[in-house]
């Protein structure tokens, strides 16, 4: 008995809140059989919300228009469509259908089970030890949404294939941009679409409209967009369904494949290119028959709109899918394509405003069009285009670094062949950056120089030195975090006990260390010399040098032995606990100067990432082994991206700008404080499992929604943002905190620009 109760001390009983499916059994009248209806409640819960929010969205939309079949009428009948579709989807996939003969009255009766000695227990003390999840109620083949000539190995290996997430984040995020816009429109007098606290000149304007309207109507062109992303998608997945049918058992093919799709890639992009045009052909077809109807559906994109961005979504999804191969579901793959075709209108819209000035009535930017937008689409977009353009280069490199030495027709040259390549990619870069992309900024800006504005608007800020103090303390900050760690982990495999590196590292690093072998002869030292400090800096010359380095040696051993015991989620929100505390001074002090930074701080993470996985000399090897430490089992693809989806968590409320200060804190709180805290209180005393096949437990959730509130009033307390309603900041942090526990999407994605929305739509900021 005190050995079974020490036992449940150590390691309590876990307790499960929902069945791993619910069933309803009933019987229509005069009919023979009985139906069953089964379905997963987790995914239940997980639509129910996002059709809330929709739904939500649709309500309040309509009440900001009292004219019948205006455009935010029609808007509100656009979102109605979609929670339409997405129900009717629903309830065709995943909803299970079985037939049941009816009971009768011998049917009904119990039979005798004969009676046997009961089994005995055979269970280890590991086995019982070891908490095992329920095996998950994965979707089959033909249930999972896929876009067009993709397979199932293209995607990360989830239990959903998120394709409420992908067709209904967008429009939610879309929705409460344009209701942040009605609002600051209708009042009396108009308000302005920013805050005070951001120190950016005036936006550009044309014509006789001001910046406000101009602004009112490019959202709700913005959310005509999105719908119409949304209706791609839904096309891309009916279409695979329907070719898959039309194929299926007609060949056997390979696990992760599928009958419908073939097997060389030449032939698969030429069949996708046929569709996109196609595509785009009848989506225009359908956009003119709506305009001779007098139908308002997406009445706010024009003909080119509709080709562009029609063909620019296709073209990110397939482009996206093969350079992240096996590193988004389908949901985050749509929304992360829908954000970078928002991106890709803005900067044609700018461009077609600076060509054409007088012609045209309006800036169409999502945005306000200041000088931020403009360095925004430079940074992101940009440093996209430098890979798209340099990509012979960085394909050999690759090439070279990960043929074996015996197989090269000159074996001495590879070293030399290396740094050629990488010399010739940095090289490109900076013409690239500082020809193509420099002129197009230097033109959007009014022909003044982009590096001179930088620098005389970094002396702009409150104080002359506030926006210095501000990159020193980042520097600072992401100097000591990066060569802290890359020092630790480094030395630190000299007191791995054995054992512990299998704890330490998930199943498929062994795969990506495989896969990645060409950083394994890049003749890049993972640690420092030994007769130099952790970072690398000697101190032979200063008084007592060796009594002072035997010090903080004997220090940083102490520090090494407790480094390999960290678990991998301690190193994980690490990171999102130093994005509070980097980010937050930026946001109090200066938003306009932290949401350039948010931008270069992109670009600089995608050429980190060129370096990384093309294994350009000399840092390739460092990146990787560093990035490498810090891989859970969503970074399981060719591409890591949860370094992007942090930073775009923590950024997105920042670049959404808008007019409460309130809303800035949305990303960093939820992935600095709730996210954090949820995960290591679910972790060590979580013992309500909201479901058997997901780890989320009920004490997460309280402590994310309790943190994120907590926090949210301190900030208002010291005055840091406006009043607002605590009683309804609580409630949308409690439907963040349930998304969060029953989505399997990425949390740094999805959950910040769903509470961003949520807040906005929920009126909180600004009500008591």
């Amino acid at each position: 008995m005190r050995q079974r109760a020490a036992y449940l001390l150590q390691f309590p009983q876990v307790r499960t809140m929902l069945p791993d499916t619910f069933s309803v059994t009933f019987c229509l009248p005069f009919a023979p059989v009985r139906w069953k209806v089964t379905w997963d409640p987790r995914q239940a819960v997980e639509t129910s919300i996002l059709l809330f929010s929709l739904g939500l969205v649709v309500a309040k939309i309509s009440n900001c228009t009292d004219t019948p079949f205006s455009s935010d009428m029609w808007i509100s009948i656009e979102l109605s469509l979609l929670v339409l579709a997405s129900i009717v989807y629903y309830l065709a996939t995943r909803l299970t259908w079985t037939k049941q003969p009816k009971l009768t009255a011998a049917s009904s009766q119990p039979t005798a089970q004969p009676d046997r000695p009961g089994s005995p227990r055979i269970d280890t003390r590991e086995g019982r030890r070891t908490l095992h999840l329920a095996p998950s109620n994965t979707l089959k083949i033909g249930v999972f949404g896929y876009v067009w000539m993709t397979v199932p190995k293209n995607y990360r290996d989830s239990a959903d294939d998120g394709i409420f997430t992908g067709i209904l984040v967008g429009p939610l995020i879309s929705s409460a941009l344009l209701y942040l816009t009605l609002q600051a429109f209708t009042a009396t007098p108009p308000s302005d679409p920013l805050s005070h606290t951001w120190l950016i000149e005036a936006p550009r304007v044309l014509g006789h409209m001001n910046a406000l309207e101009a602004l009112l109507l490019s959202r709700r062109n913005l959310v005509n967009l999105s719908t119409f992303c949304s209706t791609i998608l839904i096309v891309h997945v009916c279409a695979s369904w329907m070719t898959e049918a039309r194929h299926r058992r007609k060949i056997q093919v390979p696990d992760g494949e599928v009958s419908s799709v073939p097997r060389k890639e030449g032939r698969r992009t030429y069949l996708y290119v046929l569709f996109t045009v196609s595509v785009s052909l009848w989506i225009l077809c359908v956009r003119i028959a709506f305009s001779e109807a007098k139908i308002g559906i997406w009445q706010n994109l024009n003909y080119l709109e509709v080709v562009a961005s029609s063909l620019f979504f296709q073209f990110s999804l397939f482009m996206a899918i093969r350079m992240a191969h096996h590193g988004f579901t389908f949901g985050e793959l749509g929304l992360v394509c829908f954000g970078a075709t928002v991106l890709f209108m803005e900067m044609l819209n700018l461009t077609i405003a600076r060509i054409w000035p007088v012609t045209t009535p309006f800036i169409k930017t999502f945005r306000l069009p200041t000088p931020l937008l403009v360095f925004q689409i430079a940074l992101i977009p940009g440093s996209l285009m430098v890979g798209l353009l340099l990509s012979p280069l960085l394909y050999l490199s690759r090439h070279i670094a990960q043929r074996p030495v015996r197989r090269l027709r000159y074996p001495a040259e590879k070293q030399k062949q290396r740094r050629l390549l990488a010399l010739g990619f940095y090289l490109g870069s900076v013409l690239i950056v500082g020809g193509l992309i420099g002129m197009w900024t230097r033109w959007c800006l009014g022909k003044r120089d982009p590096w001179l504005w930088v620098l005389y608007w970094i002396l702009e800020g409150k104080k002359k030195w506030s926006r210095p103090v501000l990159l020193a303390y980042w520097a600072a900050l992401g100097s000591i975090s990066v060569a802290g760690w890359n020092r630790q982990l480094a030395r630190s495999r000299r007191y791995r006990p054995r054992g512990v590196g299998d704890l330490m590292h998930t199943p498929f690093e062994g795969a990506r260390s495989a896969g990645n072998a060409e950083h394994s002869d890049s003749g890049t030292p993972s640690t420092p010399p030994p007769d130099s400090g952790g970072l690398g800096l000697s101190f032979s010359n200063l008084p007592n040098g060796a009594q002072m380095s035997n010090v903080a040696t004997d220090l940083l051993d102490a520090a090494d032995k407790r480094v390999p015991l960290l678990s991998l989620n301690a190193r994980r929100k690490f990171f999102h606990a130093l994005a509070v505390v980097m980010f937050l001074p930026g946001l109090a002090v200066d938003p306009a100067f932290t949401h350039l930074s948010f931008s270069a701080a992109f670009a600089l993470f995608v050429f980190a990432e060129y370096v990384r996985y093309f294994a350009l000399y000399p840092f390739g090897a460092s990146v990787h082994l560093f990035m490498n430490e810090f891989l859970d089992q969503k970074d399981n693809g060719t591409a890591i991206l949860s370094h992007f989806f942090l930073l775009t968590g923590c950024a997105g409320s920042v670049w959404f700008e808008g007019p409460s200060q309130l809303l800035l804190y949305t990303g960093i709180l939820v992935l600095g404080v709730g996210d954090a805290l949820a995960s290591i209180v679910g972790k060590r005393v979580g013992r309500h499992r909201w479901v058997a096949t997901s780890p989320k437990t009920l004490e997460g959730s309280v402590a994310f929604t309790a943190s994120v509130v907590a926090f949210a009033w301190l900030l208002r307390v010291c005055g840091l943002t406006e009043h607002f309603s605590l009683t309804r900041y609580a409630v949308v942090a409690g439907l963040s905190a349930a998304l969060e526990a029953f989505s399997v999407q990425n949390d740094n994605v999805i959950l910040p620009v769903y509470m961003w929305s949520m807040l906005v739509m929920g009126d909180v900021y600004g009500a008591l």
